[in-house]
């Protein structure tokens, strides 16, 4: 926006109409993946895997999900999944394990964040009725300042009701420069 605001100064007000276009596009791209991230979430909350006695370790999830291991760790030690254990102390991850991060890496792709995300998880699992894009969309009163940026669906369609607005702006900045009073 930044630079929608350069090219309005210097005149230029299709690039910058245009530039304001590309930036509604990419907030309408967003919007639609926070909203499939959610769908998704719904699907895999609400259907029934095959339990499997197989367990994972660390690195195979990472291989199979793709995703590093660092990402795992960083999800486990924010709270996102409790990991099992063996006797000998390796990480071992259920079906179910699966599926908690299959949720996870789908909305983090999304661009949800990790309280979000920690929110939304803790609340399905209470409550199997939850509104997970609610949940997701809404952070409680009691969370920290971190939180309060987790409405991402209503930050993006802010944003391009902003972006819309400026484009009105600069068609009527570009109509009053193009046709000076006489």
């Amino acid at each position: 926006m930044i630079e929608v605001v350069k090219l309005s100064a210097k005149g230029q007000y299709e690039d910058a109409i245009d530039l304001t276009n590309t930036y509604i596009y990419i907030a309408e791209s967003e919007i639609a993946n926070a909203n499939e991230a959610a769908a998704i979430t719904n699907t895999f909350l609400k259907s029934s895997f095959e339990e499997t006695t197989e367990l994972l370790r660390r690195k195979e999830v990472s291989a199979v999900l793709g995703i590093t291991i660092d990402t795992l760790r960083s999800w486990e030690m924010n709270g996102l999944l409790k990991i099992k254990r063996k006797e000998n102390g390796y990480r071992v991850y259920d079906s179910e394990d699966i599926k908690k991060l299959k949720i996870i890496r789908s909305l983090r792709c999304a661009n949800y964040s990790l309280s979000a995300i920690l929110r939304m998880m803790n609340a399905v699992f209470q409550n199997e009725n939850a509104d997970t894009k609610q949940v997701l969309n809404t952070p409680n009163g009691n969370e920290d300042i971190a939180s309060v940026c987790d409405k991402l669906i209503v930050s993006l369609n802010a944003a391009k009701k902003n972006a819309e607005s400026i484009i009105n702006l600069l068609y009527e900045i570009k109509d009053k420069h193009s046709n000076p009073p006489l």
